[in-house]
């Protein structure tokens, strides 16, 4: 660890002996060096620095999810006649009966009285 800290301090004395040094005789000067420090300093943010602290967000593509309405046929019309009674039609009684009788659309259960016996003779 001693020798790469004293390998970059080497570096770093020997390159800023070596570059020569920057005269700042005109007013644009100053304005030219800081542009280009602000170029160096974007190109080597971006490049080195961004990707280490900024990392590319993860993206999930879900899939797309599509609400169509159902579109379902009418179900066809039948018409049938009615289905017949499941008791019998007729119940007879000694005074009567009861008869199951289509009326409209429903059943009906309609009361028929007997016919009477005949009046006795008359007597002479």
């Amino acid at each position: 660890m001693r020798r790469l800290i004293a390998a970059v301090a080497v570096t770093t004395l020997l390159i800023g002996t070596v570059a020569p040094a920057a005269h700042a005789g005109g007013p644009n000067d100053a304005a030219r060096a800081l542009a280009s420090f602000a170029v160096f300093h974007q190109a080597m943010f971006s490049a080195f620095v961004a990707p280490l602290l900024f990392p590319p967000p993860v993206v999930v593509v879900r899939p797309e999810v599509v609400y169509r309405p159902v579109v379902v046929p009418p179900p066809a019309v039948v018409y049938a006649a009615p289905a017949p009674p499941a008791y019998p039609a007729v119940v007879p009684y000694p005074h009567g009966r009861y008869e199951t009788r289509f009326r409209g659309h429903r059943y009906v259960r309609v009361w028929v009285p007997a016919v009477p016996p005949p009046p006795p003779p008359f007597a002479r």
